[in-house]
């Protein structure tokens, strides 16, 4: 073989399965010092110490994107073999790569075949290497493994014959016996998938449509991660709750880098331009936010015809609309789908984004702190709060994180102090009866809301908001009336995103679809309910 790291491959193809040609290799000069003749082990060792590094001589790519251009064939939808050269939600993903990722896409984005590619260079280049692929089912296992076995059978004949020499590459496994490696590839259906190995690469593939408990087996696998290991979780959406969308949810907490590839990173996704005239507000609007043009409004408006009411999920335009809600809704779909459009990003994030805050506290407005506790701990429900200006209902801040107790007491009172010396509401039902003591108490703070307090009877002047058969169904409807009548006034996307799926149950109650959480949406309603009663509503 006579090429060097450096020098740019063929037109390569953006997938395993996307279209490429094959054009002559230019005449850009080699990189300096990466040449891949007749590499030995320690040749390879010294390249997988700099795999994530970006010479100057690669023109802003990385080794490993060099490396991919250089030694890895895909083939296309023509059937020919092609280089892989990263396109642009491939490159992406490599911008902002950590070593915990998850990466919600359209559909053929080509994340999956660079998933596995990446794992190859890794695997053949640092020794002692164990990659584990987990695909949704046996045939999408079987499809994966044949890339990777391309990726091996396509290396030039010096490295599959020295270093890279194979003792088994059968059932899904190829072991490199001369660098102690291996690379398995298996479905989510297999239960010792990842059972008693170290695993340093693990990439777990179209995680939302795994069968069975995904929870359970994404646990089990995580398990096996060796200190250090690179986590992948990809997947185009699947609806609402489950594993996946409980990942993503929950990225910011898990220290997990978020990738989000919409359709139109796609150049492929184009069709006959539309005529100007016929655009509506909604396709201009996509259009000036986006810089689209005529012929992918074309290719949208094909898709939806197509896919219907799936477009949204099976080619993803945003990260909350892409994942539709099943069941019967509690609240207005159409009102909570516009607003997610238009909702404002925070204008300050504390707590690695457990708070954000749309508008600061102002001089001489009266404010009102809603609060849902939970137990604390890192899983089950989160404690949420919900800060409101009194004259307007107006969202103004929320908070949602696994606290509870003094620790909730005190950020909770920290929050209404801040906020003009706010109301503070507190549901004193189970745990909220001890953080409205701690409130109270050990924080000191005096401005406690007490239900019934314009009202006669037990309930006169008692602090806390009790949540009842009767309460609950009278402030989730303020809720739905004003997500309708008043939508601009909600600018939490999280909290639109649990009013998506907040529905009527199986039981004939109403809550939180299985996989998702509703503490937002019931701080949110506590307010509502709250601040209607302090103004005599």
């Amino acid at each position: 073989m006579t090429d060097k790291l450096g020098g740019p491959g063929a037109e390569a193809n953006e997938s395993a399965t996307q279209s490429a040609t094959i054009e002559p290799r230019s005449t850009e000069p080699p990189s300096q010092g990466l040449r891949l003749e007749a590499l030995n082990r320690e040749e390879l060792e010294s390249l997988g110490k700099i795999l994530d590094q970006r010479p100057a001589s690669l023109r802003g790519r990385t080794v490993a994107m060099a490396l991919a251009d250089t030694l890895l064939l895909v083939r296309t939808r023509e059937g020919r073999p092609a280089h892989l050269k990263a396109n642009a939600a491939q490159r992406a993903f490599e911008r902002r790569r950590g070593q915990r990722n998850i990466v919600l896409k359209a559909r053929q984005m080509g994340l999956t075949t660079w998933a596995a590619a990446r794992f190859f260079l890794k695997t053949i280049t640092q020794p002692g290497t164990l990659t584990l692929e987990v695909a949704h089912s046996q045939e999408s296992a079987e499809e994966i493994f044949r890339i990777v076995h391309r990726f091996l059978d396509w290396l030039p004949e010096e490295l599959r014959e020295g270093p890279l020499r194979t003792s088994r590459a059968n059932v899904r496994q190829i072991v490199f016996p001369e660098i102690d490696a291996q690379y398995r590839v298996v479905s989510a259906g297999d239960r010792n998938a990842g059972r008693g190995l170290t695993v340093q690469n693990l990439h777990c593939s179209e995680l939302a449509r795994w069968p069975g408990n995904p929870g359970e087996i994404l646990a089990g696998l995580q398990a096996a991660l060796a200190p250090g290991a690179e986590l992948i979780l990809e997947s185009t959406p699947d609806g609402v709750g489950g594993c996946f969308h409980e990942e993503w949810q929950k990225a910011a907490e898990t220290g997990t880098v978020r990738h989000f590839f919409p359709w139109w990173m796609e150049p492929r996704y184009r069709a006959e331009a539309v005529d100007q005239t016929t655009l509506t507000d909604e396709e201009r609007e996509l259009m000036a936010r986006h810089r689209l043009d005529l012929q992918q409004i074309g290719y949208r408006r094909r898709i939806r015809a197509n896919f219907r009411g799936l477009a949204r999920q099976e080619y993803a335009e945003n990260e909350e609309s892409c994942f539709l809600a099943s069941g019967e809704s509690v609240f207005e779909l159409a009102a909570i789908e516009a607003r997610l459009v238009e909702a404002p990003e925070p204008v300050e994030s504390r707590g690695n984004g457990e708070l954000q805050i749309w508008l600061p506290p102002l001089k001489g407005k009266q404010y009102l702190v809603a609060v849902d506790p939970a137990g604390g701990g890192s899983d089950g429900d989160y404690s949420a709060a919900q800060v409101l200006e009194m004259e307007t209902a107006m969202q103004c801040a929320e908070f949602a994180g696994h606290v509870g107790g003094l620790e909730l007491a005190q950020l909770i009172t920290g929050l209404a102090r801040e906020y003009n010396h706010a109301w503070l509401v507190i549901e004193r039902n189970n745990h909220g009866s001890g953080v409205l003591a701690l409130a109270e108490t050990a924080c000191g703070y005096g401005r406690i809301y007490r239900q019934g307090r314009r009202q006669p009877g037990p309930l006169d002047g008692q602090p806390g908001w009790l949540t009842t058969s009767v309460s609950r169904p009278a402030v989730l409807g303020q809720l739905g009336a004003a997500l309708v009548e008043h939508p601009d006034r909600f600018m939490s996307r999280k909290l639109l995103a649990e009013c998506r799926t907040f529905i009527r149950l199986a039981n004939g109650n109403c809550g939180a679809r299985a996989g998702t959480h509703d503490d937002r949406v019931m701080a949110m309603a506590v307010g509502l309910g709250a601040r209607a009663e302090l103004l005599g509503r």
